[in-house]
């Protein structure tokens, strides 16, 4: 394979709620990303329903593509390999997806290449800066994940540390709908702390272990759930802002201090941030401070980029496929896909 030829992937991405696709050149170049949400569907339940996913997955994934491939001025002749969510999501979800890149690589004679959903959270860091490279430490912190990660190259990674309970992203849905918030909790829990004192309510920090990267955010709901409850019983005003405002404070103290200590230890001068919640506006300021402090360069993906997409299983793709990764059409979604396991 000639290093001059372009490479290009179309990436399908269905793990949860967003329908996407999109084209990428060599891994850093978006073509097209194009993403259907379903968010104001699930609004009306609270949450995600999978059910309800998985439907509105097959009524979406055909336009979504087309779509992806005309606004890159693509065909799928032009299309070198299928990049595809196959893991960890709703399985119903992630089949959806799954079958329809399996068809294509099928009917196309295209290679087929499965990607980490985390992964391509990672890879989202080398889209809009061409020049970000490994080594570097990662914070990936979604609804179901909270992971701290050593990068050592494309693909290749070290586990820090992860959470031991709830994830970061599950804790503002859940809190969000303790204070009557509704769903999706987190960009809501965002906007009302801005309005909010930080520094009203003493929630717990919980850094477990003296070395340990790993996180616990179910004690710090429970104490939110309790100073709820307890506002009520004793018939006080609840200021929904400052709850906001002090979650929020002791998510991300935690969150970015063990991110910054990761970085120093493991004798980085980078620091990437990935997942839906990184998108957090208080969180990007405050990482944003706390590394210029310590010497450290961040990268953070636009927030189109933090949360689901298929432009970054796009980049995902591609550098699997260039170490000359293929999967066959036995390739099966995983629900449960660690980031270790290829």
């Amino acid at each position: 394979m000639s290093e001059e030829k372009d490479i290009f992937i179309l990436g399908i991405e269905s793990s949860c709620d967003e329908t996407a696709a999109a084209v990428v050149k060599n891994g850093r170049y978006v073509l097209s990303n194009v993403i259907s949400s379903q968010i104001d569907l699930h609004k009306l339940y609270g949450g995600v329903v999978p059910e309800i996913a998985s439907r509105k997955h097959i009524e979406n994934i055909d336009w979504v593509i087309e779509k992806a491939l005309s606004d890159a001025g693509k065909n799928f002749d032009d299309i070198d390999a299928i990049g595809v969510t196959y893991g960890p999501g709703l399985v119903g979800a992630l089949l959806v997806g799954l079958a329809e890149a399996k068809a294509l690589a099928y009917a196309l004679n295209k290679p087929l290449v499965g990607v980490n959903h985390i992964e391509g959270h990672i890879c989202a860091n080398y889209i809009e800066n061409v020049d970000f490279k490994p080594p570097y430490v990662a914070l990936v912190v979604s609804g179901g994940h909270s992971h701290l990660l050593y990068v050592h190259n494309y693909g290749e990674y070290e586990i820090l540390g992860r959470t031991r309970d709830d994830a970061a992203g599950e804790a503002y849905d859940k809190v969000a709908r303790a204070i009557g918030m509704g769903y999706p909790g987190g960009p809501k829990i965002d906007a009302a702390a801005k309005s909010g004192n930080a520094d009203a309510i003493a929630f717990p920090r919980v850094y477990l272990e003296e070395d340990s990267y790993d996180f616990s955010f179910s004690g710090l709901k429970s104490a939110v759930l309790n100073y709820i409850n307890k506002k009520k019983m004793m018939n006080e005003e609840i200021v929904i802002n400052d709850v906001a405002a002090s979650f929020q404070r002791a998510v991300i103290e935690v969150l970015v201090t063990k991110t910054v200590r990761a970085a120093k230890n493991m004798g980085v001068t980078q620091v990437a941030m990935a997942g839906g919640v990184s998108s957090n506006t208080a969180l990007r300021e405050y990482m944003k401070e706390m590394c210029e402090k310590s010497g450290l360069s961040l990268n953070i993906p636009s927030p189109i980029l933090c949360t689901d997409n298929a432009a970054m299983i796009g980049s995902a793709a591609y550098f699997e496929y260039i170490k000359g990764t293929r999967d066959g059409l036995d390739l099966n979604a995983n629900p449960n896909l660690k980031l270790d396991n290829r």
